[in-house]
């Protein structure tokens, strides 16, 4: 069982639809709980209860999203593993990659292909921009750029970036990083639970 955040479902079903039928179920936490993160550790806590009453392997696709640690301290306590990494745009770039993005330009505000589709809500409506202008300065006032880390090469998806950017008024770049190192982890946790339960 594979219990991951909402943002990333529509690329882990992709993942999964690679796999042998059966070898993994799916179910995610909502994807808006970016903004509540206080939910996330209860919320997965359910889940993970629920699915202890039945004879599946646990994994969780999440980054630590907020929770200061919550999150791994609980499932360490659970003997749970998750994919490494404390956020998804390190997940997708790879550590390395992530490291010299951050060493080019600490100003960076990352957008993956989830944030670009939804940046009128997440952003612009969510953290009160369309409504309160203003508020980019004291939101964005010490970034410099917008990296796009896409997940699909999508014309449309870069121009939606490229626009989002300019909102900002930041500077655009765009990696392609496809899923990065969401496919082996999800491969190997399916491989390996297939073997222990053979």
């Amino acid at each position: 069982l594979l219990i991951a955040c909402g943002a990333l479902a529509r690329e882990i079903l992709d993942i999964t639809k690679q796999l042998p039928a059966g070898a993994v179920e799916f179910t995610c936490l909502p994807a808006a709980w970016h903004n509540h993160p206080e939910k996330i550790v209860p919320g997965l806590k359910r889940k993970i209860d629920a699915a202890k009453k039945t004879d599946r392997n646990i994994v969780v696709i999440y980054g630590d999203c907020g929770t200061g640690g919550e999150l791994d301290a609980y499932l360490e306590s659970e003997s749970i593993p998750r994919i490494p990494g404390p956020h998804c745009y390190e997940m997708f770039l790879g550590k390395p990659d992530f490291d010299a993005e951050m060493e080019t330009e600490l100003g960076t505000f990352f957008l993956t292909d989830y944030m670009v589709r939804h940046f009128e809500r997440l952003v612009m409506k969510g953290m009160g921009l369309r409504q309160h202008p203003q508020l980019r300065d004291m939101y964005f006032g010490n970034y410099k750029r917008v990296l796009y880390i896409a997940q699909t090469d999508d014309p449309a998806l870069q121009e939606k970036a490229r626009a989002a950017a300019a909102m900002l008024a930041l500077d655009f770049e765009y990696r392609f990083t496809g899923y990065g190192s969401f496919t082996d982890f999800i491969s190997i946790t399916s491989h390996t639970a297939g073997l222990a339960n053979n």
